[in-house]
């Protein structure tokens, strides 16, 4: 391979300048890269954008202006392990701007149709505790939620 990791395609529906523009201004570490226009050798009018390349948060991506035969759905989603409520709050607000929706136990659609499930880091770590009766606690406390809450979350972790 020619390149470090792998490079994600997103499918849209001449929305591909405009979201990755979106995804940009929502995470750090981002950055727009080369845009290919249609020169007539490919559907789309000539001189729209066909690809978008772009980074967030230090991820590749490449936004496709495809057509509209497929639509994101839940079965493919981009996780945000967050360190803290703050960034729960950010994410949760940014990523449904424009038209988006909130879902439960932490996942939402963007705008675009993207599915992300806003995550804690902390929640992992309870889940994952040996101790199964805190562990489940905490999970059956991330399943009546929408917005992840760390706050609620350690308290049923600890029984409280």
């Amino acid at each position: 391979m020619t390149t470090d990791g792998f490079t994600t395609c997103l499918w849209y529906d001449g929305q591909a300048e405009e979201a990755a523009n979106f995804y940009v201004s929502v995470f750090k570490d981002s950055s727009l890269g080369d845009i290919v226009r249609n020169t007539g050798a490919t559907p789309g009018a000539e001189g729209s954008v066909l690809t978008v390349e772009f980074t967030a948060n230090g991820q590749k991506f490449v936004a496709l202006n495809g057509g509209p035969e497929f639509k994101f759905n839940e079965a493919i989603s981009f996780q945000l392990d967050c360190a803290d409520q703050a960034e729960i709050d950010h994410y949760w607000e940014k990523l449904v701007e424009g038209g988006g929706e909130h879902g439960p136990c932490g996942w939402l659609k963007d705008r675009f149709g993207v599915s992300w499930q806003v995550n804690a880091v902390r929640l992992t770590e309870m889940i994952n505790d040996p101790d199964r009766q805190k562990a489940d606690r905490a999970m059956k406390s991330m399943m009546s939620m929408g917005k992840l809450d760390i706050a609620a979350l350690e308290k049923a972790y600890a029984g409280e």
